[in-house]
């Protein structure tokens, strides 16, 4: 397993905010449920290119601790999907050596939702292609919260040891690049800890229209910039300081 993490951090850690489904359906005259199901069928898209494009982790904002004040139907409607996505996608994920992860809290979901994460989880352990995690129910200022809460108890603390708390694995690569979907600007809660350092890209282009060649356009910027980390020297991404080392 330790070779298989240190494979995976050789290479990009990317997370994606998935935005704009809901405006994708209203503009072609569909219900915002049928925009989140297009939206499953661009995951599905990425997550087959992703190990072919240099990245190693993926990380996916699915749903937010805040979405919960979305209307009841929609809600319904997403956690629906996100059971029918744990149930019908493992086997595909076990073929490609996709590792899937779920973060953020559980003990809200609908009965059963938690249970088939968690064999999901079990079921795809083995993966060493790429390490998808989806965020459902997350909130990274919640996850510094609670890493703060179970910091209390230690004698001594590094920011090795915190990121472990924050992320609730031990070796994972801080994050190197964010994309948002939709045109909007802004972090919205997501991998504020382990972003610290991340590239930012932002695009108009709505979640279910997203697809290669837009991750493609978003990885080739990620390597025209020159990331410094506080210093005055560019480092190249497969040099990249973790958070405990910056």
């Amino acid at each position: 397993m330790q070779s298989e993490i240190t494979s995976r951090n050789d290479k990009l850690h990317v997370g994606i905010i998935m935005d704009g489904n809901g405006r994708w359906a209203t503009r072609r005259g569909l219900s915002r449920v049928r925009g989140h199901e297009a939206g499953v069928e661009a995951i599905r898209r990425i997550i087959e290119v992703a190990p072919k494009q240099g990245i190693g982790t993926l990380t996916l904002y699915a749903f937010s601790t805040d979405n919960w004040r979305r209307p009841k139907a929609e809600v319904a409607a997403l956690m629906t999907l996100l059971r029918f996505y744990l149930t019908s996608e493992v086997q595909s994920l076990v073929r490609n050596g996709v590792r899937l992860t779920v973060i953020g809290r559980r003990d809200r979901l609908p009965e059963g939702i938690a249970t088939a994460i968690t064999r999901a989880e079990e079921a795809t352990a083995a993966g060493s292609a790429l390490h998808l995690r989806i965020a459902v129910d997350y909130s990274a200022r919640d996850a510094i919260l609670n890493a703060a809460a179970k910091a209390a108890a230690l004698t001594s603390l590094t920011r090795e040891a915190f990121s472990q708390l924050v992320t609730g694995e031990a070796g994972l690569r801080d994050v190197d690049l964010i994309i948002r979907t939709s045109g909007e600007k802004r972090l919205s809660d997501f991998l504020l800890w382990e972003g610290a350092y991340a590239e930012l890209h932002f695009t108009e282009r709505m979640w279910p229209e997203f697809d290669a060649g837009d991750l493609a356009e978003a990885l080739a910027a990620f390597h025209g910039r020159e990331r410094r980390f506080g210093g005055l020297q560019a480092i190249m991404p497969e040099e990249v300081p973790s958070l405990s080392r910056v």
